[in-house]
């Protein structure tokens, strides 16, 4: 990775809901219903007008992404992008992943966001594996930050450390 891509995408650990980005990821069920992990430290970090905003929604296909206001996060949009259940890699799981980070890039474009934070999506109870998962991620958001110069700047945010050394060696490696 040359000193430019450093610069577009950039790796921390910490707490997505608290950074003050134009767009966080949300690690979001197909029914935007909130849930555990990240998806409910957004829901209960957004407040009480999210619920509201999903259930307008509705739905959301696994590899796809929709957007609601932030509400209450420092952030300006939320980005709900739904990832593949780890069924063994049989199922489509890697390609759906990297539509996740795709579909999430395309609608952060579209709103002309120039800072979005990334989760490790699908990595919690969704159960894929978080070095398979972070390479994928680093390379479908290094491929779309190569061909559009929105967002200016990508966050991975790690919740924890084998989150973090996932994206790290996954970064590396790139």
């Amino acid at each position: 990775m040359d000193a430019s891509d450093r610069e577009r995408l950039v790796l921390l650990q910490g707490d997505i809901t608290a950074l003050d980005v134009d767009a966080v990821v949300n690690a979001a069920n197909s029914g935007l219903r909130g849930g555990g992990g990240v998806d409910g430290a957004i829901h209960r970090a957004a407040g009480p007008r999210l619920p509201a905003a999903c259930r307008a929604i509705g739905h959301c296909d696994t590899g796809d992404a929709v957007v609601t206001p932030g509400f209450d996060l420092p952030a300006r949009w939320i980005i709900h992008t739904v990832g593949p259940v780890w069924r063994g890699g049989g199922r489509g799981e890697r390609e759906l992943l990297a539509s996740c980070y795709r579909r999430s890039l395309e609608e952060a474009r579209r709103l002309g966001a120039r800072s979005v934070a990334f989760p490790a999506v699908s990595c919690g109870v969704y159960g894929f594996p978080p070095r398979e998962a972070a390479r994928i991620a680093v390379r479908t958001v290094k491929e779309e930050l190569a061909r559009h110069p929105l967002p200016e700047r990508v966050l991975l945010v790690a919740f924890t450390p084998e989150v973090h050394d996932a994206l790290a060696a996954a970064l590396a490696e790139a």
